[in-house]
């Protein structure tokens, strides 16, 4: 088992939480995990990025080759665009299609997606309206978790374990909101991958 995972961002979307939440499910199973991190400013809106590689066997450098990326998973569509090149041939790219705009010359949303989906293997949803959907606007980074998990050979309980470990500090209210978020997600890609087989 090898999984290399880009998660990518603007900073204070809960990215790393996503790369945390993972990486505790993945210890767990006992897999090694190796973790490579750039963090954006958040008040302004820097981007944030983290390479995560999960494996059964051992991992010896944190960062993933160009190409060779299992995956692109992203809450902003145009940070899921920059790391394109990252990501293999047969990789998922998993993202949020709402745009945040921090910056004046930000580009055609509808030239965005255009590009994303040439790539084929697209989970792409309004992740924020999804999160509204459930009382919690803040919860967009565990829908975005939800959608990729299908694609991370990791067991659904240990995520699910990992987030309420994660949240509980907030009260049990918190923790039951982000795995609703969680499930929210997983079924939305769950659901995309039965219609994809059906065709």
């Amino acid at each position: 088992m090898k999984t290399d995972i880009i998660l990518a961002g603007v900073g204070g979307q809960g990215i790393l939480t996503i790369a945390t939440i993972l990486g505790k499910a993945a210890l767990k199973e006992n897999l090694y995990l190796k973790q490579a991190e750039v963090h954006g400013m958040s008040q302004r809106g820097g981007d944030v990025q983290s390479n995560l590689r999960i494996s059964s066997t051992p991992i010896y450098s944190d960062l993933i080759p160009s190409g060779s990326a299992d995956m692109i998973v992203s809450l902003e569509p145009m940070e899921a665009l920059r790391y394109v090149p990252y990501l293999s041939e047969q990789g998922w790219i998993v993202t949020n299609s709402t745009p945040f705009v921090n910056i004046d010359n930000y580009p055609d949303i509808k030239e965005i997606c255009k590009d994303l989906q040439q790539h084929g293997n697209l989970v792409a949803f309004d992740m924020d309206a999804a999160a509204r959907s459930l009382m919690s606007p803040r919860s967009s980074n565990m829908v975005l978790l939800g959608a990729a998990s299908p694609f991370v050979e990791l067991e659904g309980a240990l995520i699910e374990q990992a987030i309420a470990d994660l949240f509980i500090r907030k009260g049990e209210k918190a923790v039951e909101v982000n795995i609703s978020a969680y499930r929210a997600g997983r079924e939305y890609t769950e659901d995309l991958l039965v219609s994809l087989r059906e065709k």
